[in-house]
């Protein structure tokens, strides 16, 4: 009978409080929520560089949050569907804004069709990542490769003619409603693809490259705190042109994997 009312207790207690390990990453989801949501008014106002800062700064949130749940072991179904919703409003419905009011508002017609593309593409990405859970584990290659291109990045692809304007406001054909519409067309296609992009989540760097990877961390740091637009939209070129090299990296894994 005793044993009986202790897990009545406890099964109360589990109903009535949550350990604070298990909300932390959802109070860290729900910062990168605010970030995407306070881009949107920045992109009403037309205040672009704001705009895209708060894009970037749900992007640091949405890596931290899922870090944090790993950490403290407060991995929650609830938790995965909320990061989920915060992706979908900070990668896909803010840049999509962002790039109507900056360049498609005026192209006749069909200038917000494009910008859906680029909503419905993250929902339709979001989606299939959800279901994959579920499925049975990816075969060993995959380790080190996301299926498409990941939210965050694919905001990034999607900002980084605002931000080559930043530093370049001559170029104005990145401004043109050819050149916007075409590359919301592609981030979205990359988005529910399945080519295989790189992945660092299970990434191991040799002893011999710590020295050399703590240099490079310095002077990426000393780069973005000079010239911060210009630092991050090469870094989103760099990782535009890493797409076909990973294509060919996988490739050759899966032949040397199915080989063996």
């Amino acid at each position: 009978m005793e044993n009986i009312n202790n897990k009545l207790m406890l099964s109360r207690q589990k109903l009535t409080s949550l350990p604070f390990r298990k909300i932390a990453p959802n109070i860290v989801t729900m910062l990168a929520l605010c970030a995407g949501v306070t881009s949107i008014r920045y992109s009403i106002q037309e205040d672009w560089v704001k705009a895209v800062f708060c894009i970037f700064i749900a992007a640091f949130f949405d890596g931290l949050d899922g870090r944090v749940a790993r950490m403290l072991k407060g991995s929650t179904k609830f938790g995965a569907e909320l990061d989920s919703l915060s992706d979908f409003v900070s990668f896909g419905v803010a840049p999509a804004i962002l790039l109507y009011q900056w360049s498609l508002f005026d192209l006749p017609k069909f200038g917000w069709f494009f910008c859906l593309l680029m909503s419905i593409g993250m929902a339709m990405r979001l989606a299939r990542f959800n279901t994959m859970l579920d499925e049975e584990p990816q075969p060993e290659y995959w380790n080190h490769f996301f299926v498409g291109v990941p939210a965050p990045a694919a905001a990034a692809l999607a900002m980084m003619p605002v931000m080559i304007s930043f530093d370049f406001p001559e170029l104005t054909v990145v401004r043109s409603h050819a050149f916007c519409a075409t590359l919301l067309v592609l981030v979205s296609f990359l988005m529910v693809s399945r080519i295989p992009t790189f992945s660092t989540k299970k990434l191991k760097v040799p002893t011999y490259m710590f020295m050399p990877m703590m240099l490079i961390v310095a002077l990426f740091a000393s780069f973005i705190i000079t010239q911060p637009w210009l630092t991050l939209g090469i870094m989103v070129v760099l990782y535009a042109l890493s797409i076909p090299v990973g294509v060919v990296v996988f490739w050759r894994e899966k032949a040397r994997f199915e080989a063996e």
